[in-house]
């Protein structure tokens, strides 16, 4: 064991000197001592939250087109995902019957103007009286009303394209019995683009009007975002669902090609939020939270502080923030669950997850 010799006290106090150096070099040591995070900057964001719904894309003009009167479908001369000039034979009926009800119709036209013309030689030889000659006249109107009739139905036993398009759907085949105005071929014109039709819920279909932005993903081409308007939106219910159909129009995109029924999702931007804005952090931001109320770590220098801020909604991984934070402020987005208020904290900017955690570990 060391002896100290009372009467040289140097070695003493050149041991205490050296021990309290020790401690003060460690004490800085530990002063400095930042915990590494990440970050984000708070950015600005309507006030709103934003609709989403599922829909089928369509040609903007899809005509359903049937027979004027029913029968056998004697030939459907077209295919699914056929395309047609304007003009073009696509479906038609068996005319026996139809023929025959338009010839029918045309003799009995014939003998009530004959009739007519006897009855007025007739009458100007004073032999039959005004109001006979009157109901020969009826007659011969109605008759050419049901001639001209019969043959406008017989002009629509054949069902042509109105213009040029591409055959969505046959909805019967060759020989069925069809009753008129029953939808036999679906045409869809795609000279005027395309839309995403869908369905809202009473509360959303309120929020939402002509002219708001869209943004639409199909599973067909993961990746790619669509733009487009809400073009339309209904004032009635569907009977049988309870939902408010509505449509987006989609903005042309070159190279991607669209077909009738792939499935797409849309997210609309409701414009009624007007100038109000809300701040929007990712939600790791958040560390902790009751009802509305949450917290979030500021980044202020190189300190830490804790801020209650109230959430306005969720939107995938944002968060929408009423009250609290300014966009352009920074809040920390990982390692916050290791900090307290006002600790000392090193932003690593560009790190993975995996990096701030081994730094963390570090």
């Amino acid at each position: 064991m060391m002896r100290y010799d009372m009467k040289n006290p140097l070695p003493v106090l050149l041991m205490t000197s050296l021990l309290m150096f020790g401690c003060s070099d460690a004490s800085d040591k530990e002063a400095v001592v930042e915990t590494p995070v990440r970050a984000a900057e708070a950015t600005a964001g309507p006030a709103v939250a934003p609709i989403e719904a599922n829909g089928l894309i369509g040609a903007r003009d899809e005509m359903r087109l049937s027979f004027k009167t029913g029968g056998i479908v004697r030939r459907i001369v077209v295919q699914e995902g056929e395309t047609v000039r304007k003009g073009a034979l696509l479906a038609e009926v068996e005319l026996t019957e139809i023929q025959a009800q338009a010839e029918q119709a045309l003799q009995i036209a014939q003998k009530a103007e004959r009739d007519l013309e006897r009855g007025e030689r007739l009458y100007a030889d004073q032999v039959i009286s005004l109001e006979a000659l009157q109901n020969l006249r009826t007659q011969a109107a109605v008759a050419r009303a049901g001639r001209d009739a019969a043959r406008f139905n017989l002009g629509y036993s054949r069902i042509t394209a109105p213009r040029d398009g591409v055959v969505l759907r046959k909805l019967v085949e060759e020989r069925e019995l069809v009753p008129p105005g029953q939808p036999v071929v679906i045409l869809g014109s795609a000279d005027r683009g395309h839309v995403l039709r869908f369905a809202l819920s009473d509360r959303n279909i309120v929020r939402i009007k002509p002219g708001d932005s869209a943004r639409v993903r199909l599973d067909a081409y993961p990746g790619i975002e669509l733009k487009g308007a809400v073009s339309e939106v209904s004032s009635a219910a569907d009977p049988r669902t309870g939902l408010f159909p509505a449509q987006v129009r989609l903005d042309p995109v070159a190279n991607i090609r669209l077909a009738s029924g792939l499935v797409g999702n849309v997210t609309i931007e409701p414009a009624q939020s007007g100038s109000v804005r809300f701040t929007y952090v990712p939600v790791s931001a958040i560390v902790e939270g009751e009802g509305r109320t949450a917290s979030v770590f500021v980044i202020d220098g190189t300190t830490a502080r804790k801020r209650l801020v109230r959430v306005g909604f969720i939107k995938d991984e944002q968060v929408a923030l009423a009250e609290g934070l300014n966009p352009g402020e920074r809040v920390v987005t990982e390692g916050s669950l290791y900090l307290v208020d006002g600790e000392r904290i090193r932003v690593v900017d560009g790190s993975t997850g995996a990096a701030t955690a081994a730094a963390m570990i570090r």
